[in-house]
């Protein structure tokens, strides 16, 4: 069974429902499996705790 892992900043649910429903469409075409097979974690980071390009994610 796959196992997607998103690690991102906090997203709108709405947002993160259509991107588990893209992720498990291309496994299943791709790979020719179940959907219920899929599974799709996120990890969400505060803008607090990511730093990017030398500064923290916050201060941009």
């Amino acid at each position: 069974m796959p196992v997607v892992t998103v690690l991102q900043g906090p997203r709108d649910i709405e947002l993160k429902r259509d991107l588990v429903t893209r992720i498990t469409d291309s496994f299943v075409e791709s790979y020719n499996i179940p959907a219920e097979t899929v599974q799709v974690w996120f990890t969400e980071v505060p803008a607090d705790s990511w730093g990017a390009a030398g500064k923290l994610t916050a201060d941009s």
